[in-house]
């Protein structure tokens, strides 16, 4: 049974703000833009290129309010207002369709303060490879390159040119830096798109289905070549489980995680409520420390660098190796 409400400890989650859609054009036949000012008079909180924000969907799914994790796509200058772009997937969970169908000019939203799992980092030359609607968190990158007088190309990928999200748009800022391969003229030849980079290069990925992992294989055995990855697809957590006791550093007790329940389930059946979101490895907001134990990382979040370093992992899907972990809660 659940600690009383009095008894709770919890990780402040993230504040919120109330929105409204101001405008909202379609961009493809399955994505639509909306532009999201302030509903009280001010500026929003700022943000960095590859950033994304949370945004609670009133009315999705069942008729529950659902918190879905959208790339902004506007000027992190421009902070009268946030800029967003949706893609009606077939295999929607809920939280596209439900913005397609019910925010309108005029529908007020709540979201998250920006968080950013997918810096620019410092390179020496960098690529950028777009699947369709991951050209979101593109923009603002390419963009802050391009600032920077650094070398830099983009590869954007869709089945046509009227399926690729802001094409137009990059193709007239950013001219030849920009190129585009249709899929309805057969897969793209990443082997060839990607072969012989410059040493120091840091490749950006984003997309649907396998295509991080498609990147990282062609790019695997060149040198000083490092790979970005994110994806708006939930990792596959369907991977063995089995039990594990995780203690807390701050009280010392310790809960036993069955094979069928996450450490965040587990943490707040016994009232220890953490901030959470899209409770899939995906958005980071349940991210805590780790002080000891071996993680089994099942997130879509961190870097190979950072699960390496075992120093925090997302309590939502992440497991143990090792029968225990301490985590700093």
């Amino acid at each position: 049974m659940s600690a009383p409400v009095s008894a709770v400890s919890a990780v402040s989650a993230p504040s919120t703000v109330t929105v409204t859609v101001t405008a909202r054009r379609p961009l493809t036949a399955r994505v639509d833009e909306f532009r999201l000012e302030p509903a009280a008079p001010g500026v929003l909180p700022g943000w960095t290129p590859g950033a994304h924000l949370d945004v609670t969907v009133p009315g999705g799914g069942a008729g529950e309010a659902l918190v879905r994790q959208y790339s902004l796509c506007s000027d992190p200058a421009d902070r009268s207002g946030y800029t967003i772009a949706v893609d009606r997937a077939a295999d929607s969970r809920g939280g596209s369709t439900a913005l397609h169908e019910l925010a309108t000019v005029g529908t007020p939203l709540q979201v998250g303060e920006p968080r950013n799992h997918f810096p620019l980092t410092r390179a020496l030359n960098y690529v950028f490879v777009a699947g369709g609607i991951g050209v979101t968190p593109m923009i603002a990158l390419a963009a802050q390159v391009a600032r920077s007088d650094r070398p830099w190309r983009m590869l954007c990928l869709a089945r046509t040119t009227d399926a690729m999200p802001y094409l137009p748009e990059l193709r007239s800022t950013f001219g030849g830096a920009v190129s585009f391969h249709g899929s309805s003229g057969g897969r793209v030849d990443l082997a060839a798109e990607l072969a012989d980079l410059p040493r120091g290069t840091a490749v950006y990925v984003c997309g649907p289905g396998t295509l991080a992992d498609d990147v990282a294989a062609v790019v695997a055995d060149q040198p000083a070549v490092d790979v970005f990855t994110e994806q708006f697809t939930a990792p596959d957590t369907s991977g063995e489980t089995t039990s594990f006791d995780v203690s807390l550093a701050s009280s010392g007790e310790t809960f036993t995680v069955p094979s069928d329940a996450s450490v965040l389930s587990v943490l707040e059946d016994h009232g220890r409520l953490v901030a959470s979101s899209c409770r899939e490895g995906m958005c980071g907001t349940c991210e805590v420390e780790v002080v000891s134990g071996e993680v089994d990382h099942r997130d879509a979040v961190l870097t190979p660098e950072e699960r390496a370093e075992n120093e925090s992992m997302m309590v939502c899907v992440s497991r143990c190796f090792s029968g225990r972990l301490v985590l700093d809660l």
